[in-house]
Formats: C-alpha cells, structure tokens, sequence
C-alpha cells in the first residue's frame, strides 16, 4: 500500500490553483468548476483540491491508499475486523475504489487505478 494523495475541499478552485502552482506544485489535471489534481514536484505523489460546497476544513480532507490488489486487500482487512461503507466498485473516474472512516471520521479510499492515476483521459497535455 502507498499513499498517493490528499484531497481538500475548497470555497474557490481559481483561487486555490494558483496559491498551489505558487508553491510549485505542477497541474496535471483542470476539471472547473469542482476538481483540479498536482503531481508534486518530487516523486509522483499527487495532491487535489475540490469545491464541494462545504466550508473548507479539516473533515474534508480524505485519504488514499494505493493498493495494487483492491479487492484481495479489502476482503484481507474485513477478515480482520475492518468495516467498509463501500465495497470495491468501479468509479466513474476510471478508480476501483472502496470506502472507509479511520476512528476519527476521517475518509480512509482504498483504490487501484493503474495508469488512470497520472494520465486519467482528460490529463491537461503535455503536463
């Protein structure tokens, strides 16, 4: 399992976009007016933002933990006690993805998305 990326939720993606390219953070995915994605300038770790109506805060931030076999990893941690909110299940974002909360209520996303992770189809070009 590695972790790929944090998301936070946002009052205002432009705004957002270019406090994070100011920090150097390289865009590799626009989707306004909710969703935009950063490969870190070192490594292939990614960091996201959204605007999901919310205050921002801390109780938006969710987890994900890359897992190359999902559902062999899920059905391995529900054996052992650990209870999803959401089987596997293929997104509409081109992710496998489970769900569940760490004891604090914060979004725990197991997920495999192959080469969707870094070049999903509507990848801004050349980034």
């Amino acid at each position: 399992m590695r972790l790929n990326h944090v998301t936070i939720a946002v009052a205002d993606l432009e705004r957002s976009l270019t406090f994070y390219r100011a920090l150097g953070l390289v865009q590799i995915v626009h989707a306004p007016p909710r969703y935009a994605r950063f490969r870190m300038p070192d490594g292939d770790a990614t960091f996201s933002v959204e605007v999901t109506g919310e205050a921002a805060s801390p109780s938006g931030v969710v987890l994900f933990f890359e897992c190359d076999a999902l559902d062999q990893s899920v059905a391995a941690l529900e054996a052992r006690g650990l209870r999803f909110e959401q089987p596997p299940g293929d997104m509409f974002y081109l992710w496998r993805e489970a769900r569940l909360r760490d004891p604090d209520g914060y979004q725990v996303r197991l997920y495999f998305a192959g080469r969707n992770r870094l070049h999903p189809p509507w990848k801004i070009e050349g980034s």
